[in-house]
């Protein structure tokens, strides 16, 4: 008799990731879609995908998703609530697209409250294109446009965008968290089910920021990969809750 320890979630299609060797993306999909399903969402669920490493996930969440311009997910996100408020709608979006061209998207989402989840993917790094200093690259960080090193003088230190959105007052759930070891990686699947709940909930916009690993273009192995967010990204990032709808008065 066999009996069944592990499954792949329903959330997810059979189809293969592109994502490359080390990359912490299918960590994160497969806990939206553990998520998705342990809250009973999936059905029910539409997600917007907008450009970056993460502009396939369409072919790999099993739920509805719509495509968004670089940058645009949370204002098609808000459309879609709108028209739709039975539905639960998230974005999954990396710091190129969220944290630079989507700079103004997100802060007004957060501004007016909508009541969307956002899975924000901080690799430090612009991903798809080519390696490229993003607003989250740390000082010092080597990129194919900053060959000797990000310096703070030239682009300012690296962009708090968690910290941002929580001084917002219709940001109800912000936090961050990481996915280099499997402790993390239970703190992280908690907080992205608390942010749908903030939806389900009716409380306001949730978003979390998930620090992740880009191995390709840091130039490291996967296990250094985890290492070096360890212990440089999160020293700089720190990890916890910064608000909280179960928390506040």
């Amino acid at each position: 008799m066999t009996t069944m320890v592990y499954e792949k979630t329903k959330a997810l299609t059979d189809t293969q990731f592109h994502y490359c060797p080390g990359c912490t993306h299918g960590v994160i999909h497969k806990l939206v879609g553990e998520v998705m399903v342990e809250l009973g969402i999936l059905g029910d669920s539409i997600g917007v995908i907008p450009v970056g490493c993460s502009a396939l996930a369409y072919k790999y969440f099993n739920c509805d998703t719509h495509q968004a311009a670089h940058g645009r997910a949370p204002a098609v996100a808000t459309g879609i609530k709108r028209v739709s408020p039975e539905n639960i709608v998230f974005t999954y979006q990396g710091d190129g697209d969220l944290a630079s061209i989507g700079t103004a998207e997100i802060i007004h989402v957060a501004h007016r409250g909508e009541k969307i989840t956002t899975i924000f993917v901080n690799n430090a790094i612009y991903g798809m294109t080519g390696g490229q200093m993003a607003p989250t690259t740390l000082i010092g960080q080597k990129s194919t446009t900053t060959p000797e090193g990000r310096t703070e003088e030239h682009s300012g230190k690296p962009l708090k965008v968690a910290e941002m959105l929580a001084t917002i007052d219709g940001a109800k759930f912000v936090e961050r968290v990481s996915v280099h070891s499997p402790a993390a990686i239970r703190k992280a699947k908690k907080a992205i089910k608390k942010a749908f709940q903030c939806q389900i909930e009716g409380k306001g916009f949730a978003i979390v920021e998930v620090l992740s690993t880009c191995p390709t273009n840091w130039g490291m192995t996967p296990i250094n990969a985890l290492n070096w967010l360890e212990e440089n990204m999160i020293p700089y990032f720190p990890l916890g809750n910064l608000r909280d709808f179960k928390e506040a008065k």
